[in-house]
Order: C-alpha cells, then structure tokens, then sequence
C-alpha cells in the first residue's frame, strides 16, 4: 500500500508559540491524481504543506514523501518534489524568458537546453508573446502561469499547490486548472490546497477537510456531498426585498434551517423528501413570492463544509501568521 501513495502522513503536529496550527493531521495522498486538502484560512493547510515540503520540521508525527522521511531524507524529498505556494516567487524585474532561463541554469541545463526549455514553457502556457516583458508588467493570471512553469523546469514527480488561484478572475482560473489537469494527465501527483470549495470539486479525485488543525473529513466530491444525508432544495426569488417571508415560509413548509446565501434573493434548505419540496415551491407561489429559479439536488461542497463544522468555509485570520 504504502509503494502507491505518494503522501504518507501520520499524527502531524505543528505549533507557532501557544498557537496548534496543526493537530495530528493524517494524509494517505494516492500516486498519479489531483488530492485536494480544503479548508479556510487559518485551518491548517499552509502549514501541513510546508512540513510536507521539508520547509518546516514536525513537532509530533511523521511523514513520507515518494517513500522518502521527510525528516531523515529531506535532501532527497527536495530533489523529487515542487512547491507554488500563495505568492508568486518570480523576480518581477526579470523578463518571464530570462526567469525560466535563470531556473534552469541554476538546475544544471546548458545555456541552449536552458533557453529551449523556457520556450517550451512559454509556448505551453500561453506566454510566448509576452515573454519578453517585465514580469511587474503581467496580469496576475500571467503571473501565476509564469510560477507554475518555473515549478516543472524539471518536471516533479509530486507537486505541492497552495490555493493557486486565489485573487484570480474566473478566465485566469480556469487556465490554471487546465494547467493542473495537464500535469497530471503526464504523471504527476497534485496536492492542491484550496479555501475553494468549486476548485476541490473540479479538480479533486479525493478531498481531506482540514479544520482549527484537523482532518474532519475524508473521501471524494460526491461521497462527502453523500455524507450529510440529505439533498438541498436552492431558490431565488425575483424579488430579493421578500427574502425574510420566503425564508419563514420554507422553514415552516420544510421544518428545516434555512441557509441565507451571499446573493440577498438567493436561500438554500436541506431537503429529505422531494415531494416536500414540491409542496414548499407550491406555498411560495400560493404567497405570491415569484421564483426567478429553483433546484433540487445534492449539497454543494458549501453546504457539506458547514454541516461537518458547524460554520462556513470563509476567509479567517491566518492562525501561523497571526503567530
């Protein structure tokens, strides 16, 4: 078993002053797939990453990479692994030609194998005609391309992701995740951290929720979406001023919380019987409270995250950082 993972992680433990950022964390990453660790700010993930990448030394635990201690083999782990992490680690006065070409030098490729490798990359990842400018001059979706290709100049075995796309528009998202597929799809093993519940879901094979420093949860997109038992009924009301009557009326219908969205129209219930539902649709037509739609289905990642921790997957203070 032990020879098919790429991540083998037992009982991690990291702590920053009075601070447990991570609090016996347990891994078992399969070779060759996208595994996703998902959670807030603050969970834990950032750090788990750095210890896995041999950045930052356990408390308590151990762990190993490619079959490699992270501890006793961290030489050998750096060699066989790379890391992206949150911000990008390109030098912004550097052209993104002569940021590849540096990289690659300093790995060991001649001046020309250098320079072709940097070409290939460029041409890969979209940034040809933009490789003579100034790095400080991309756009942050250029930037974060240019960050990756400078992770596989020598194409990893293992691959450490730390939320990737954060601040990114939704073009520049999705090239990134283009990206991550076709680094898999070569071979390597992707462990994506992610605060975005949509990115696991697209990317993931398998999912480990971290929360306050633990793993809470464990298995794929749809077995976690199966794990809360139930299906979610989503509507949005063409009129978002009656939102707090619509939310009475489907709590009442459906004896059942109902969740308020980010969106003022929008509202989501869990559901355990469809033809309840369907009743509590007919009610809020009855009232006169228009739809301008309306879903039944299973639980988004959203409504799993906040039914195994009693609270919503969004941004909190950075716990090692606040440290």
């Amino acid at each position: 078993m032990s020879a098919q993972l790429a991540i083998e992680a037992v009982g991690l433990v990291k702590t920053f002053g009075a601070t447990r950022a991570v609090d016996g964390v347990d891994l078992a990453v399969p070779r060759g797939a996208v595994y996703g660790v998902l959670g807030p700010n603050g969970a834990g993930k950032t750090t788990t990453i750095r210890m896995l990448a041999t950045l930052l030394r356990p408390d308590a635990g151990s762990a190993k990479v490619l079959g490699r201690d992270v501890v006793a083999q961290a030489d050998e782990v750096r060699s066989l692994v790379s890391l992206t992490g949150q911000l990008a680690s390109v030098d912004e006065d550097l052209t993104g030609r002569e940021n590849l070409v540096l990289l690659a030098r300093l790995l060991g490729f001649t001046r020309a194998d250098a320079k072709a490798r940097a070409d290939e990359l460029l041409e890969a990842f979209g940034l040809a005609d933009a490789a003579g400018r100034q790095v400080k001059n991309f756009s942050g979706g250029m930037r974060r391309r240019l960050d990756i290709a400078a992770s596989i100049v020598v194409t990893p075995e293992l691959m450490f992701l730390d939320e990737p796309t954060t601040g990114l528009d939704p073009r520049s998202r999705n090239q990134v995740w283009d990206i991550v597929r076709a680094l898999v799809a070569q071979g390597t093993t992707v462990l994506l951290c992610t605060q975005y519940l949509d990115e696991a879901d697209q990317l993931a094979e398998r999912i480990a929720v971290i929360d306050r420093g633990r793993v809470i949860a464990e298995g794929t997109p749809a077995q976690l979406k199966a794990s809360v038992g139930q299906g979610a009924l989503h509507v949005r009301l063409l009129d978002a001023d009656r939102r707090d009557e619509a939310e009475q009326l489907l709590a009442r219908a459906l004896d059942a919380q109902v969740h308020l969205e980010p969106d003022p129209a929008r509202l989501t219930v869990p559901v355990t019987d469809a033809g309840r539902a369907t009743g509590a649709i007919a009610e809020l037509s009855a009232a006169g409270i228009e739809l301008a739609d309306f879903a039944l289905g299973q639980p988004s990642l959203d409504e799993v995250f906040l039914a195994l921790t009693g609270h919503p997957a969004e941004e909190t203070v950075d716990e090692e950082e606040a440290a």
